[in-house]
């Protein structure tokens, strides 16, 4: 398995970032780390998060780092970082995503 992140999950990476750094620069270096970071652990436990029945045949699932909801996707022996918000955030994805 290996673990590969889509253009949008490091976009939104980059967006949580400097939405944190003026209000808590510490904070928001910490929180970056801990959310590249997570993904890791779908190495060991790919199935770790909740299946996300709306976007079958496809398998995408999600887990919750702290504050924050990713995404994911299993394809063959590829895990894709899909998406990643607060949990604070209005978001609404579609099964193409």
């Amino acid at each position: 398995m290996r673990i590969v992140w889509t253009s949008r999950a490091s976009s939104d990476l980059m967006r949580l970032h400097e939405h944190l750094r003026p209000i808590a620069p510490d904070a928001a270096a910490r929180v970056v780390q801990q959310l590249a970071r997570a993904p890791s652990r779908l190495l060991d436990y790919p199935r770790l998060g909740e299946k996300l029945e709306a976007y079958e045949p496809r398998e995408v699932r999600r887990i919750v780092v702290g504050n924050y909801e990713m995404r994911y996707e299993i394809a063959d022996a590829t895990i894709f970082v899909l998406r990643l918000w607060h949990g604070r955030e209005s978001r609404s994805f579609g099964p193409d995503e």
